[in-house]
Protein backbone atom coordinates (compact mmCIF):
# COMPACT_ATOMS: atom_id res chain seq x y z
CA UNK A 1 0.00 0.00 0.00
CA UNK A 2 1.03 3.00 -1.12
CA UNK A 3 0.29 6.71 0.82
CA UNK A 4 -1.23 9.51 -1.59
CA UNK A 5 1.66 11.65 -0.36
CA UNK A 6 4.57 12.20 1.51
CA UNK A 7 7.26 14.16 4.36
CA UNK A 8 9.25 16.63 2.29
CA UNK A 9 13.26 15.87 2.98
CA UNK A 10 13.61 18.45 5.55
CA UNK A 11 10.44 17.21 7.09
CA UNK A 12 8.74 20.67 7.20
CA UNK A 13 5.82 19.96 5.04
CA UNK A 14 3.44 17.44 3.75
CA UNK A 15 3.46 16.81 -0.24
CA UNK A 16 0.62 15.47 -0.85
CA UNK A 17 -0.10 14.18 -4.96
CA UNK A 18 -3.49 15.85 -7.14
CA UNK A 19 -7.07 15.85 -6.36
CA UNK A 20 -8.46 12.93 -8.36
CA UNK A 21 -4.46 11.91 -9.27
CA UNK A 22 -2.45 9.36 -7.91
CA UNK A 23 -0.78 7.36 -9.90
CA UNK A 24 0.91 8.55 -13.81
CA UNK A 25 -1.25 5.75 -15.24
CA UNK A 26 0.71 5.77 -18.56
CA UNK A 27 4.13 6.27 -16.95
CA UNK A 28 3.72 3.55 -14.32
CA UNK A 29 3.37 0.87 -17.41
CA UNK A 30 6.83 2.11 -19.27
CA UNK A 31 8.29 0.99 -15.85
CA UNK A 32 6.42 -1.95 -15.33
CA UNK A 33 7.50 -3.04 -19.00
CA UNK A 34 11.13 -2.11 -18.20
CA UNK A 35 11.28 -3.43 -15.36
CA UNK A 36 9.77 -6.69 -16.32
CA UNK A 37 12.52 -7.07 -19.07
CA UNK A 38 15.50 -6.40 -17.04
CA UNK A 39 14.85 -9.58 -14.73
CA UNK A 40 14.79 -11.95 -17.80
CA UNK A 41 17.85 -10.31 -19.47
CA UNK A 42 19.49 -10.09 -16.30
CA UNK A 43 18.80 -13.81 -15.46
CA UNK A 44 19.90 -15.08 -18.95
CA UNK A 45 23.26 -13.70 -18.95
CA UNK A 46 23.57 -15.31 -15.94
CA UNK A 47 22.68 -18.70 -17.00
CA UNK A 48 19.71 -18.82 -14.80
CA UNK A 49 17.05 -19.49 -17.63
CA UNK A 50 16.21 -22.30 -18.91
CA UNK A 51 14.32 -22.73 -22.31
CA UNK A 52 12.55 -26.41 -24.05
CA UNK A 53 9.67 -26.84 -26.27
CA UNK A 54 8.94 -23.62 -28.42
CA UNK A 55 11.37 -21.95 -26.82
CA UNK A 56 14.17 -23.96 -26.88
CA UNK A 57 15.53 -21.52 -29.99
CA UNK A 58 15.65 -18.43 -27.48
CA UNK A 59 18.97 -20.32 -25.82
CA UNK A 60 20.35 -18.20 -28.71
CA UNK A 61 21.92 -14.61 -27.28
CA UNK A 62 21.31 -13.12 -30.53
CA UNK A 63 17.34 -14.47 -30.56
CA UNK A 64 16.71 -14.19 -27.03
CA UNK A 65 17.76 -10.25 -27.44
CA UNK A 66 15.60 -9.49 -30.45
CA UNK A 67 12.57 -10.84 -28.37
CA UNK A 68 13.46 -8.80 -25.38
CA UNK A 69 13.79 -5.72 -28.19
CA UNK A 70 10.06 -6.66 -30.00
CA UNK A 71 8.70 -6.50 -26.65
CA UNK A 72 10.08 -3.37 -25.67
CA UNK A 73 7.79 -1.53 -28.69
CA UNK A 74 4.45 -3.44 -27.05
CA UNK A 75 1.95 -1.27 -25.13
CA UNK A 76 1.85 -2.60 -21.79
CA UNK A 77 -1.62 -2.06 -19.68
CA UNK A 78 -1.58 -1.08 -16.58
CA UNK A 79 -5.15 -0.11 -15.09
CA UNK A 80 -5.66 1.85 -11.58
CA UNK A 81 -9.12 2.93 -10.42
CA UNK A 82 -10.59 4.09 -6.93
CA UNK A 83 -11.97 1.21 -4.97
CA UNK A 84 -15.93 1.07 -5.30
CA UNK A 85 -16.00 0.61 -0.88
CA UNK A 86 -13.22 3.23 -0.16
CA UNK A 87 -10.60 2.66 1.22
CA UNK A 88 -12.31 0.35 4.08
CA UNK A 89 -13.14 -1.99 1.96
CA UNK A 90 -9.23 -2.37 0.34
CA UNK A 91 -8.02 -2.70 3.91
CA UNK A 92 -10.30 -5.41 4.80
CA UNK A 93 -9.89 -7.51 1.39
CA UNK A 94 -6.07 -7.49 1.88
CA UNK A 95 -6.64 -8.22 5.34
CA UNK A 96 -8.04 -11.49 4.33
CA UNK A 97 -4.93 -11.98 2.69
CA UNK A 98 -1.83 -10.90 5.24
CA UNK A 99 -3.59 -12.42 8.24
CA UNK A 100 -4.52 -16.12 7.11
CA UNK A 101 -2.96 -19.25 6.78
CA UNK A 102 -3.46 -21.59 3.73
CA UNK A 103 -6.19 -23.10 4.29
CA UNK A 104 -9.13 -22.02 7.43
CA UNK A 105 -9.92 -24.45 10.25
CA UNK A 106 -13.67 -24.58 8.47
CA UNK A 107 -12.37 -25.88 4.97
CA UNK A 108 -10.99 -29.24 7.08
CA UNK A 109 -14.06 -31.96 6.79
CA UNK A 110 -12.45 -34.10 8.91
CA UNK A 111 -9.03 -35.97 10.12
CA UNK A 112 -8.88 -39.64 10.74
CA UNK A 113 -7.13 -42.78 9.93
CA UNK A 114 -4.12 -40.74 8.67
CA UNK A 115 -5.84 -38.95 6.50
CA UNK A 116 -7.43 -35.61 6.09
CA UNK A 117 -9.87 -34.53 4.20
CA UNK A 118 -10.85 -31.06 3.09
CA UNK A 119 -12.63 -28.39 0.56
CA UNK A 120 -11.31 -26.98 -2.16
CA UNK A 121 -12.24 -25.15 -5.68
CA UNK A 122 -11.12 -25.44 -8.86
CA UNK A 123 -10.40 -22.41 -10.80
CA UNK A 124 -10.32 -24.11 -14.33
CA UNK A 125 -13.37 -25.96 -14.20
CA UNK A 126 -16.52 -24.73 -15.55
CA UNK A 127 -18.04 -24.27 -12.14
CA UNK A 128 -15.25 -22.70 -10.71
CA UNK A 129 -17.19 -21.25 -7.47
CA UNK A 130 -18.28 -24.72 -6.60
CA UNK A 131 -16.46 -25.71 -3.36
CA UNK A 132 -15.16 -29.91 -3.82
CA UNK A 133 -14.10 -32.65 -1.62
CA UNK A 134 -10.13 -33.82 -1.42
CA UNK A 135 -8.83 -36.40 0.78
CA UNK A 136 -5.19 -37.10 1.21
CA UNK A 137 -2.67 -39.11 3.47
CA UNK A 138 -1.56 -37.01 6.22
CA UNK A 139 1.84 -36.61 5.47
CA UNK A 140 0.92 -35.26 2.25
CA UNK A 141 -1.28 -32.76 3.42
CA UNK A 142 1.32 -31.56 5.74
CA UNK A 143 4.17 -31.32 2.61
CA UNK A 144 1.48 -29.31 0.41
CA UNK A 145 0.91 -27.01 3.41
CA UNK A 146 4.24 -25.87 4.27
CA UNK A 147 4.52 -25.13 0.64
CA UNK A 148 2.79 -21.82 1.47
CA UNK A 149 4.59 -21.06 4.31
CA UNK A 150 7.03 -17.99 3.99
CA UNK A 151 10.69 -19.29 4.04
CA UNK A 152 12.67 -18.19 7.52
CA UNK A 153 13.62 -14.75 7.83
CA UNK A 154 10.42 -13.57 4.91
CA UNK A 155 8.46 -11.21 7.00
CA UNK A 156 4.32 -11.41 5.53
CA UNK A 157 4.60 -7.84 5.58
CA UNK A 158 7.42 -4.66 5.97
CA UNK A 159 6.63 -1.01 5.79
CA UNK A 160 9.08 1.44 4.38
CA UNK A 161 9.17 5.58 5.27
CA UNK A 162 7.07 7.30 7.57
CA UNK A 163 5.39 3.79 8.68
CA UNK A 164 8.69 1.89 9.64
CA UNK A 165 8.93 0.61 13.33
CA UNK A 166 11.50 2.66 13.80
CA UNK A 167 10.41 5.74 13.86
CA UNK A 168 6.30 5.40 12.75
CA UNK A 169 5.10 7.18 16.54
CA UNK A 170 7.34 10.17 15.78
CA UNK A 171 6.37 10.70 12.27
CA UNK A 172 2.75 9.68 11.94
CA UNK A 173 2.70 12.67 14.80
CA UNK A 174 4.11 14.79 12.37
CA UNK A 175 2.14 13.93 9.41
CA UNK A 176 -1.35 14.58 11.46
CA UNK A 177 0.09 17.71 12.54
CA UNK A 178 1.43 18.78 8.59
CA UNK A 179 -1.74 17.68 7.15
CA UNK A 180 -4.44 20.06 9.06
CA UNK A 181 -2.45 22.64 6.53
CA UNK A 182 -4.77 23.88 4.00
CA UNK A 183 -4.79 21.44 1.52
CA UNK A 184 -3.92 24.01 -1.60
CA UNK A 185 -0.37 24.80 0.45
CA UNK A 186 0.40 20.71 0.46
CA UNK A 187 -0.18 19.88 -3.37
CA UNK A 188 2.81 19.65 -5.89
CA UNK A 189 3.46 22.29 -8.30
CA UNK A 190 2.96 21.28 -12.25
CA UNK A 191 7.02 21.38 -12.05
CA UNK A 192 7.48 19.08 -9.64
CA UNK A 193 5.24 16.66 -11.08
CA UNK A 194 6.63 16.55 -14.34
CA UNK A 195 10.03 15.79 -12.43
CA UNK A 196 8.75 13.20 -11.02
CA UNK A 197 7.42 11.66 -14.52
CA UNK A 198 10.14 12.22 -15.88
CA UNK A 199 12.48 10.06 -13.29
CA UNK A 200 9.75 7.42 -13.93
CA UNK A 201 10.27 7.02 -17.57
CA UNK A 202 12.93 3.91 -18.68
CA UNK A 203 15.99 5.50 -19.16
CA UNK A 204 17.88 5.63 -22.39
CA UNK A 205 19.70 3.25 -24.11
CA UNK A 206 23.52 2.87 -24.17
CA UNK A 207 24.12 4.16 -27.32
CA UNK A 208 27.04 3.76 -29.43
CA UNK A 209 29.92 5.98 -30.00
CA UNK A 210 30.51 5.20 -33.77
CA UNK A 211 26.94 5.30 -35.30
CA UNK A 212 24.79 6.51 -32.39
CA UNK A 213 22.50 3.50 -32.21
CA UNK A 214 21.20 2.08 -29.07
CA UNK A 215 23.19 -0.97 -28.49
CA UNK A 216 22.08 -4.57 -27.52
CA UNK A 217 24.00 -6.66 -24.62
CA UNK A 218 24.61 -9.96 -26.36
CA UNK A 219 26.49 -11.08 -23.55
CA UNK A 220 30.42 -11.50 -21.96
CA UNK A 221 33.16 -12.00 -24.11
CA UNK A 222 34.92 -15.30 -23.13
CA UNK A 223 38.12 -14.68 -21.73
CA UNK A 224 40.20 -16.64 -24.47
CA UNK A 225 38.68 -14.51 -27.18
CA UNK A 226 40.01 -10.99 -26.12
CA UNK A 227 42.39 -9.41 -28.66
CA UNK A 228 45.88 -9.34 -27.46
CA UNK A 229 46.58 -5.79 -28.27
CA UNK A 230 43.96 -3.05 -28.81
CA UNK A 231 42.85 -2.18 -32.70
CA UNK A 232 45.00 -0.30 -34.88
CA UNK A 233 43.69 3.44 -34.69
CA UNK A 234 45.11 4.23 -38.00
Amino acid sequence: MVPGGGLSPDYDRWIGCKPGFFLPVRVLSRLFRRLFLEAPEDAFYRGKLCFFGETESLRDAIAFAACLVSQDNREWVVYSKPPFGGPDQVLEYLGRYTHRVALSNDRILDVSNGEVAFQWKDYRHKYKRKSRAMTLAADEFIRRFLIHTLPPGFPRIRHFGFLANRHRSGKLTLCRQLLTTAVAALLPGTEQCRQIEQALVSPQPVRCPGCGGAMIRLGPVPAHLWPHHPPNSS
